[in-house]
């Protein structure tokens, strides 16, 4: 058993710990409001640099002085620059956490942008946004994005290649001092933690931090729509994306079990009747992304020119058919299989640290392991039926590349 606490400073930052006593490992995950929506209309790809900046020197130590004395603490680190948010994660033994801790707090308060770096980092970022072009499947998926949610939540994070080309140091400095502050963060650590030790020690290293941003606002709606970029390629690659619950909805546990049953792993519908008796792809699956805001369904697929239209008009039709139904071999192994997710989730401090940090941001509060699973044992065959025959998919954003000519509808009873 775990227990989970949270604090708030008085300038904001919220602080959540979940100490697991079988962890030798400790994972820190940082959110602060400094994601891609963030970014100006003029300057998308402002936090993607800072993401990358960040790592070259902070506090009394250049960049070379302050990654050896990460490494020497075995210090895993990284940074992603997401919608709402720019994701610092660190993940170390337990035992270095409060020597490791002001390098990690360095980092954010005290780094240093040095312009003779910008290069370096613009020439990592640029080949990151290039490398998705050799990334059909991931590609396709980015314009799904970009056409399913309002502007500026569509962004994929990876910055523009202009923005990046033309940023000078300044800007990315300026996105530092406006972003990079208290109100708004969330601090999360999960696994051979102390609270109250490691309490103190946030309090020293950021009790006088200060600072607030509004949070962004749309400024354009989605676009929508179907989108094909023709290719010359033997492969089609289909994305497509429905309107879903958000994570505070009382339905969101329900669409998450209709989702496992519609592709979960080679049980799941998708698999069963697109790619096994059909043979009419290679690849397919759908997901369910629950926000704070909004929640999304995106189905991916990968097939060939003269099955796109087929595979297309069967998802759409196993969509229609779980409105008929599910059967309790399905419903069981959706459950399960959601179930084995939370379990193996629960191995990783990495994976417990980002779902605090998630759920604290989506839903005003941590879950902890237990809580989550006693709302999967909650859900029953006839609750999820009858979800099932009220829901209401309404039409498809979809995006395609290749070269197939494609027919999208939504047909009447989805």
């Amino acid at each position: 058993m775990t227990s989970i606490t949270t604090h708030q400073l008085d300038n904001g930052l919220q602080i959540v710990f979940e100490p697991i006593a079988s962890a030798s490992s400790v994972a820190v995950n940082w959110l602060l409001p400094a994601g891609s929506a963030s970014d100006s209309a003029e300057g998308e790809g402002h936090a993607t640099l800072l993401s990358e900046m960040i790592f070259r020197g902070a506090g009394d130590l250049d960049s070379r002085a302050h990654s050896d004395a990460m490494d020497r603490y075995g210090v895993q680190r990284s940074a992603d620059v997401l919608t709402n948010h720019l994701q610092l994660r660190a993940t170390m033994l337990g035992s270095r956490l409060n020597d490791a801790l002001p390098l990690v707090v360095d980092m954010v308060r005290r780094p240093h942008l040095p312009a003779d770096k910008l290069d370096a980092g613009r020439s990592l970022c640029l080949q990151s946004l290039a490398g998705i072009d050799d990334e059909p499947q991931q590609l396709v998926m980015l314009q799904l994005k970009h056409q399913h949610h309002p502007t500026p939540f569509n962004r994929h994070g990876y910055g523009t290649v202009e923005v990046l080309t033309n940023a000078d140091i300044e800007d990315v400095r300026r996105a530092w001092r406006q972003r990079f502050v208290p109100d708004g963060s969330i601090l999360c650590f999960a696994g051979s933690v102390d609270p109250d030790a490691t309490m103190k020690r946030i309090n020293d290293l950021l009790g006088d931090w200060s600072g607030s941003i509004d949070e962004p606002q749309e400024i354009a709606p989605a676009d929508r729509g179907v989108t094909q970029l023709k290719r010359d390629t033997s492969q089609v690659h289909i994305g497509m994306a429905w309107d879903a619950p958000p994570e505070p909805d009382e339905s969101s546990m329900l669409e998450r079990m209709a989702v496992s049953v519609l592709s979960g792993g080679t049980s799941g519908r998708l698999f069963t009747e697109v790619r096994q008796k059909r043979s009419l792809c290679y690849s397919i699956g759908a997901s369910y992304h629950a926000g704070r805001d909004r929640g999304l369904i995106t189905l991916y697929t990968g097939t060939t020119p003269d099955r796109a239209q087929e595979t297309i008009d069967v998802c759409y039709e196993q969509l229609d058919a779980m409105r008929e139904g599910i059967t309790q071999d399905e419903f069981d192994r959706a459950a399960t299989g959601l179930k084995s997710r939370l379990i193996m989730q629960g191995e990783s401090t990495a994976a417990r640290a980002g779902s605090l940090g998630q759920d604290l941001y989506r839903i005003g509060r941590p879950r902890s392991l237990d809580e989550v699973a006693e709302a999967i044992d909650a859900v029953t065959l006839d609750d999820l039926s009858a979800y099932l025959a009220e829901r209401s998919f309404g039409t498809a954003t979809v995006a395609a590349i290749g070269e197939a000519d494609l027919t999208l509808h939504t047909p009447s009873a989805v």
